[in-house]
């Protein structure tokens, strides 16, 4: 395995980075140089200055798979962890990545996402609290992907079987 990027898009709280973690580490253990981008760490970190507007979202998805583009001769996998909520921008991440992208879609119910909501974020988007909210604010929908490599539920997956499904898929 040699400069796979596994770009994990859902909902906020649909299990990206927990997936995306469990991943990490078992790529690590069989001795392979695996790079993480999280989408909360690197809006943190990295792009602060961007909003949750449709097109500063484009735009922190573009230099994502700019970043890819730098580190994908340093590493065997690098895992992308991120809402990207637009087909266009997921499609466009195919595109200038070329062989090696792996799109995985980690789906929950509304439902299901506002009652795991750890962070409280669906119950301050519902209530009007959290402007431009990712698939709650119809300026700012979830396009789910048409055709992902990989499609996990979490309602019906545990982690390690949300995990696993990934590791088959990558032998």
């Amino acid at each position: 395995m040699k400069n796979i990027v596994i770009w994990l898009t859902g909902m906020s709280g649909s299990g990206k980075t927990t997936i995306a973690n469990g991943v990490f580490a078992d790529l690590v253990d069989r001795g392979l140089k695996v790079k993480i981008l999280d989408g909360d760490d690197i809006r943190n970190n990295t792009h602060t200055e961007l909003s949750f507007t449709p097109k500063d979202i484009r735009i922190n998805n573009d230099l994502i798979v700019k970043m890819c583009a730098k580190l994908r001769e340093d590493y065997d996998c690098i895992i992308v962890s991120i809402i990207s909520p637009f087909l266009d921008s997921r499609q466009k991440a195919r595109e200038e990545i070329g062989n090696g992208f792996i799109e995985v879609f980690v789906y929950a119910s509304i439902k299901t996402l506002v009652n795991r909501d750890v962070k409280g974020l669906y119950k301050k988007a519902l209530s009007g609290d959290i402007d431009n909210f990712i698939g709650i604010n119809p300026t700012v929908p979830y396009e789910p992907p048409e055709k992902p490599n990989i499609h996990i539920n979490t309602e019906k997956l545990t982690s390690l079987e949300a995990i696993d499904k990934i590791l088959n898929y990558l032998k």
